[in-house]
């Protein structure tokens, strides 16, 4: 009997409250997102206001079959292609953020277990993910050099592994089923834990306090000699080591989800202008919507907007066109998939942070009442794009175009 099977009983529970769907293809995924996202955006306010977890929204959310979307279709999936799966994230983004971007480390942390899992690893995690359930993550931690000084250790004990550390900006742990924790073994190689939640010795501490992305939960996750079965970890190091669309995919994911809001910010610029604005006593109009200066920011606002989603969509294509059957990625590949992405991701953190500052610009003083919450879009624009630092995209762009410099693996590129 395989490792696997011998460790059911670490196994959570399989039950969910609902029936999980099985998403079956691309445009299954998009019209379910489109569904979601309806419900999700009717208290999306209320909910940032009063941070109030979204535990109910994001069972919804899972048990949609949206979060196993990229469960490769020979496992039972849909398979759904990069485009659809940033479509997804955007349509989501755009109702609630913090509901977009929930799912974006699981998402990387699925195409981990396709890149280093065995075929065992793979029937066993899919199948858990076509039953509903969720990843979080353990990946940051606070205090450390850089992102990639990681104290938490990951170390063999006998048939298992030992688990120490503390993380921070752990997104949708609180809510996971599974923690999958990042860690150094004691060749100083990065391993991914897969955990359990209810494993003796991991707790997860809601003391996230950002202004933004309110209700995300991205809090601390505490490790206490966690024991794990040597079936759940992974060799993470390998999806950089040799050349992988892991990072690419880890940030086109990141700018989807500054992309939705950049778009909910925009949608609510036009209809506040339309219902509630005043022109400008010297323009000369009746209406605000016939401003010639407020038309002006508008347009400027449209072109930016489209041009943003139009370079998200042209990466997530230049990723499809890698990800063929059989394809042996090389080095190039990886950095010209970087590059796609870093460009994408340059023009979505700048529309989200315009599109938001400027709706208070073009709709007025009203729009910064209370009761109306808008400055959300704002907090959660400059808070997610806060990730990673744009301005080292332009760096990657420059180096490679003028210097043939391939951008370094890891998951901020």
């Amino acid at each position: 009997m395989s490792a696997i099977l011998e460790t059911q009983q670490l196994r959570p529970e399989s039950k969910q409250s609902n029936p999980v769907h099985l998403i079956r293809d691309d445009h299954e995924a998009i019209q379910l997102a489109h569904e979601v996202a309806l419900d999700f955006a009717v208290e999306a306010a209320q909910r940032d206001r009063e941070r109030r977890l979204p535990h109910q929204e994001i069972d919804r959310f899972s048990n949609s079959g949206l979060w196993a979307i990229t469960v490769p279709k020979q496992y039972g999936g849909a398979g759904v292609s990069y485009q659809t799966l940033i479509e997804v994230i955007k349509i989501v983004s755009a109702a609630d953020p913090s509901l977009g971007q929930l799912p974006q480390n699981h998402f990387g942390l699925v195409d981990v277990i396709g890149l280093t899992g065995t075929e065992q690893q793979k029937q066993y995690f899919y199948r858990e993910l076509l039953q509903g359930k969720r990843f979080g993550n353990g990946f940051s931690e606070k205090g450390n050099k850089h992102v990639l000084d990681l104290k938490t250790r990951v170390t063999r004990d006998g048939d298992d592994y030992l688990v120490d550390g503390r993380k921070f900006y752990s997104t949708g742990a609180l809510f996971a089923h599974w923690v999958p924790v990042l860690g150094l073994g004691e060749d100083g190689k990065g391993r991914l834990a897969y955990i359990p939640k209810d494993t003796a010795g991991l707790s997860v501490v809601d003391d996230w306090s950002g202004f933004g992305q309110r209700t995300t939960a991205s809090g601390t996750v505490v490790l206490e000699q966690v024991r794990v079965p040597a079936a759940f970890v992974f060799p993470a190091h390998l999806v950089t080591d040799t050349p992988t669309l892991n990072g690419p995919v880890s940030q086109i994911i990141q700018a989807a989800v500054d992309a939705g809001i950049a778009r909910a910010a925009f949608d609510d610029t036009i209809e506040f202008v339309k219902t509630r604005s005043r022109p400008w006593i010297d323009s000369g109009v009746e209406r605000a919507g016939d401003d010639p200066l407020i038309l002006r920011e508008v347009g400027n606002l449209a072109i930016r907007l489209h041009a943003a989603e139009a370079l998200l969509e042209r990466a997530a294509r230049g990723l499809d066109d890698l990800n063929t059957v059989g394809r042996v990625l090389t080095e190039d590949d990886v950095a010209q998939a970087s590059v796609l992405v870093a460009e994408a991701k340059v023009l979505t953190t700048e529309i989200a942070l315009l599109a938001a500052e400027k709706l208070f610009e073009l709709a007025g003083t009203q729009s910064t009442l209370a009761e109306h919450n808008l400055d959300r879009h704002w907090r959660n624009a400059r808070t997610h794009t806060l990730h990673d630092p744009v301005r080292w995209k332009y760096h990657l762009v420059g180096n490679y175009v003028l210097n043939g410099v391939r951008p370094k693996r890891h998951a901020w590129n």
